[in-house]
């Protein structure tokens, strides 16, 4: 800690100074601490907001989706055919349907069943569909592995 001595202004002496104590603080190394600090945070905190790709494990233990009587079942078939809730739906005509559900009941649920060997592209036109009607709440609907005899 340092500290320096002021002269006093009304001293008559020549030759001689006579000195009093400053008692200030001197805020330069706590200004030049803060600036690293921010330095640092400014330079990771992109780093903490990106994630790692990892290949999440497995399990076998799934819980199964809540039941409610809010929620809709879209079907999508092998062949990219549509069921909405047990009535075949064209898929032009998907979102407009949707849109009105959607008007009736503003915070309804989308399961989405589709067959695994659906093409990637037909999902993608499907999610849209219901994306562009304004429903938020989907999820995809899988089953569990199942068992297979241990090694």
């Amino acid at each position: 800690m340092a500290s320096f001595i002021k002269a006093k202004s009304g001293s008559k002496t020549s030759s001689r100074r006579a000195f009093s104590p400053v008692a200030e603080i001197n805020v330069t190394p706590m200004v030049d601490v803060m600036l690293v600090l921010l330095v640092i945070f400014i330079v990771t905190a992109p780093l903490l907001t990106s994630g790692v790709n990892v290949n999440l494990p497995k399990t076998r233990n799934t819980k199964s989706l809540p039941q409610d009587n809010k929620a809709l079942t879209l079907y999508v078939e092998k062949d990219g055919s549509l069921t909405l809730n047990e009535a075949k739906v064209d898929t032009d005509a998907l979102r407009a349907r949707l849109e009105a559900i959607k008007q009736s009941s503003p915070d309804i649920r989308v399961y989405v069943k589709g067959d695994q060997d659906v093409p990637y592209g037909v999902m993608m036109q499907v999610m849209a569909s219901v994306t562009g009607a304004g429903i938020t709440q989907v999820a995809f609907v899988t089953s569990p592995p199942r068992n297979t005899p241990a090694k």
